[in-house]
Order: C-alpha cells, then structure tokens, then sequence
C-alpha cells in the first residue's frame, strides 16, 4: 500500500512558527514518526510539501495510478482553493484531510474547509498526532476499497 502525504503551505516551518498553536515538532520530524509507524504496517509514504497551490494541485493529479490514496494537510489552502478540492475530486482517490490545530477554535475564516469536501473525512485539533489518526484511517479505507474490488472482481469472474 502508497500513500501520498500532501503538506500546504508553512508547513515546512513547523516548529519555529507560532509554537503555542503548531507545537514544538518540525514537519520532518512528524514524516519520521509517520514513516516508523507506516513500516510497521507495511505501507509506503511519499512526501510532499509546498508552498505553490499549483503544485500541490499537480502533485494531487500525479497521484493518479501510482498511490492508493492521499492524506492532505492542505493547511491555508483548506480555507480558499477550488482548485485543490476539484483535484482531489478528480483524482477519486481515498483521502483524508489532517489539521494539527483545531479550526473550529481558530478565526471564523478558519472554521471552514473547502478542500474537505472531497475527503473521507477530516481530522483537526490532535496536533501532530493526527497524522498518525489520519494514516491509520486512510488504511482502513484503502483496504476496505480493495477488498471490496477484489470481490466485484471475483464476481465478474464467475
């Protein structure tokens, strides 16, 4: 199993900006606590950051047949791209969404994912402990996408 980790915008800054919310953690440190916890599983994690809407759009659309689903924190971008969300939906990929802070505590025009909308689901407010929440829904979801297609696939068989 390949999982895409898409990171938005900042991100690359974890852990020098505004620790009170983000925490202490830098983004490679989370992508080594991801990757150890993924091994364990036996999944692959390919990982992505950018500061650039258009290329996390492009690094979305490159994910189509060569991942088996995404987990995204499309951070800023969550609250304004179009272009991300229609990505993602494109793709049709499994996905789940993962925000360190809680959105729903943050400035109303935080309160509101656009990008969610073509997710799974969404996890926010567990700091970098949501990444490993939300890598350990997105495998669920990817195996129950397969085992699912496997079975139609055995059906159509018969």
């Amino acid at each position: 199993m390949k999982i895409a980790v898409i990171q938005g915008p900042n991100l690359n800054m974890l852990g020098i900006r505004e620790q009170h919310i983000y925490g202490p953690m830098s983004l490679d440190q989370i992508h080594e606590q991801m990757k150890a916890s993924a091994e364990q599983n036996g999944v692959e994690l390919e990982f992505f950051q950018s500061n650039l809407e258009g290329e996390i759009v492009d690094r979305i659309q490159e994910s189509l047949g060569t991942v088996d689903g995404i987990l995204i924190n499309p951070a800023a971008f969550s609250h304004t791209s179009i272009a991300i969300k229609d990505a993602l939906s494109a793709v049709n990929l499994p996905t789940v969404e993962v925000h360190i802070s809680n959105i729903y505590k943050r400035e109303e025009f935080r309160q509101k994912s656009i990008t969610a909308a073509s997710a799974a689901g969404v996890i926010t407010g567990f700091g970098p402990f949501g990444y490993h929440m939300g890598l350990m829904a997105l495998t669920q979801i990817i195996s129950e996408v397969k085992a699912v297609e496997a079975q139609q696939q055995a059906q159509a068989a018969e």
